[in-house]
């Protein structure tokens, strides 16, 4: 039985979907491992100074593996290994490739870590300005210690190529789960010793672990890579030259995020916890949804316009934000009908109150307004990279930071000079007694910048590629809207009905209210749906009900710390 579970999870699968089902099961698996985490800070330490240095603590090492660490990306190298793999049968050209990329980079990330090392008293004033000097020297020696984890992380992602090469998808899908099972490790046993460095050290202990589980395939392969004093620059600038456009694009992505945090810093204690608890929470359904699609689309995207088949690539992008469009609309409404429930259940214990829990409910569902946006921006920008057009999401992507930028500040002024208009957003999320709720400014703003990204691209990305046929995607938003309302509406009828019959002042009684209320909604929403005989419903259907064919998927690497 092992054997045969093995042989599966090893196979390549056909079709988007069939893809896009099994890669986002793993994500829900590493997602999972990211909420019981997410739950034990919340209940061991609280949000707070001391969990928000741990996150302030990311944010440069985050910053430098996306914009180092990402240049040697399994999108990127795979194709490289492919080609000196068909040079020849001994695999001596892809070993001298691997060879030269592996000490490219361990020898750059080295010295730009000791670099930012030694400048982090320097660097932590711009990370964090609310922070008073106590805070700041922990600071410091926290994200001294994370400076490891980009480069065990990093190196994990570049041996990850081989593993993807030789098709080990499901070791190469534990890497993420063993990452948080180093975190638990720290929260769980070095934090009570060490305070935030235990849990820093549980970081690198993730990172590490990351790596060690890919390293039997990768030296049973004769593959594993060594240093090599003689760089050949000249294979490595081919290399940046194809991940470099991407890699400043997630670096203005976590720009935007640095710049949030360091605002963040400067409100009451504990905004940086409640806004990165939320942060995480609605990036579960876009590492699930919009992740999961728009990597299952990209090889068949990629093969397409190689053939010129310009009829297919449209055709394989409609179909693709079809379904993300079927699957984020209901998850919207779900969550924001749903968000006190979901939240309490998944971070509500221990040091984590009542009003922590409005508050990270509230700016969750700010957050998650925008999911259905960033989830189909994912796809039209693997699209681009398909057709080798790199420039376009860039740009776009450099502006759209840099309108999150300036809503940050924006929004937060504006809530500051005028209350009247935090009170209207208070009123309406539910938290007006709540104190702090002046950090839902950060939420509005990312969600603002995410929408401008969205309507930017989506406007260029019609005019470069879809023509007409765009005008496929409105039934299916209309279809999915009505189906998500219907799921909003009776899941909110039903909390009202089910608040009478459970105790929510338990945990049991509160997961129960959210889980058949969140059922209820979903069996009239899927009724509406049947109605419309909605052809993504029926897909879906028709590929969990026959068996995977073998079709090539290429796994993402880790995006983030």
């Amino acid at each position: 039985m092992p054997k045969k579970i093995l042989t599966f999870l090893n196979k390549e699968f056909n079709g988007i979907n069939e893809a896009a089902l099994l890669l986002g099961g793993f994500a829900f698996v590493s997602q999972l491992l990211g909420l019981i985490r997410d739950r034990m800070l919340a209940s061991a330490i609280g949000p707070g100074r001391v969990l928000d240095i741990y996150y302030a603590a990311f944010r440069v090492p985050d910053f430098l593996y996306i914009s180092i660490a990402s240049l040697a990306s399994i999108t990127v190298l795979l194709p490289f290994l492919i080609d000196r793999m068909k040079q020849g049968d001994d695999k001596t050209k892809a070993r001298e490739f691997l060879n030269n990329v592996f000490s490219a980079y361990m020898l750059f990330m080295m010295v730009i870590s000791f670099l930012v090392a030694i400048l982090m008293p320097y660097i932590a004033h711009y990370i964090a300005p609310g922070f008073n000097n106590t805070e700041l020297a922990s600071l410091v020696l926290t994200s001294r210690i994370m400076l490891l984890s980009p480069i065990f992380i990093g190196l994990s992602n570049l041996i990850g190529s081989v593993t993807q090469l030789f098709r080990n998808f499901f070791i190469f899908s534990l890497s993420p789960i063993f990452y948080n099972v180093g975190i638990l490790t720290g929260i769980i046993f070095l934090y009570p010793i060490f305070g935030v460095y235990g849990l820093a050290l549980g970081v690198i202990i993730g990172a590490i672990l990351h790596l060690l589980i890919q390293v039997p395939i990768v030296v049973d392969h004769k593959l594993f890579p060594k240093f090599i004093p003689k760089i050949n620059w000249k294979e490595i600038w081919n290399v940046m030259k194809l991940s470099l456009p991407r890699t400043l694009a997630l670096s203005c992505n976590s720009l935007a995020l640095l710049v949030i945090i360091a605002m963040a810093s400067t409100l009451k204690a504990g905004s940086i916890s409640l806004f990165t608890f939320s942060f995480n929470l609605q990036s579960v359904p876009v590492g699930i949804i919009g992740i999961s699609y728009s990597v299952a689309a990209f090889p068949v995207l990629a093969r397409s316009f190689s053939l010129k088949e310009m009829d297919k690539f449209v055709e394989h992008i409609i179909g693709a934000a079809k379904q993300i469009i079927f699957w984020s609309l209901p998850v919207i409404a779900l969550i924001i009908v749903l968000r006190a429930q979901i939240v309490r259940v998944i971070l509500g214990s221990g040091t984590f109150s009542w009003a922590d829990t409005r508050l990270t409910a509230a700016a969750s569902a700010l957050f998650i307004i925008s999911l259905v946006t960033q989830s189909l921006v994912l796809l039209f920008v693997r699209g681009y990279y398909a057709a080798a057009r790199t420039k376009t999401p860039l740009i776009v992507n450099m502006f759209s930071s840099f309108t999150v930028i300036i809503f940050t500040y924006t929004f937060l002024h504006l809530f500051k000079s005028s209350p009247h208009i935090l009170n209207i957003l208070e009123s309406i999320l539910r938290v007006k007694d709540v104190p702090g709720t002046i950090m839902l400014a950060l939420p509005v703003a990312y969600t603002m910048g995410s929408l401008i990204n969205f309507f930017l691209i989506w406007i260029l990305f019609k005019r470069d590629f879809l023509k007409k046929g765009e005008s496929r995607l409105y039934k299916t938003f209309i279809e999915s809207l009505f189906g998500a309302v219907t799921m909003g509406l009776f899941s909110y009828i039903s909390l009202n009905f089910f608040s009478n019959i459970f105790n929510l002042n338990t945990f049991l009684g509160i997961f129960l209210q959210g889980l058949f209320s969140g059922f209820i909604g979903i069996f009239f929403g899927v009724l509406v749906l049947l109605l419309f005989k909605n052809k993504e419903l029926l897909d879906i259907w028709k590929t969990l009900s026959h068996k995977f064919s073998n079709k090539n998927i290429i796994a993402p690497e880790q995006g983030e710390l």
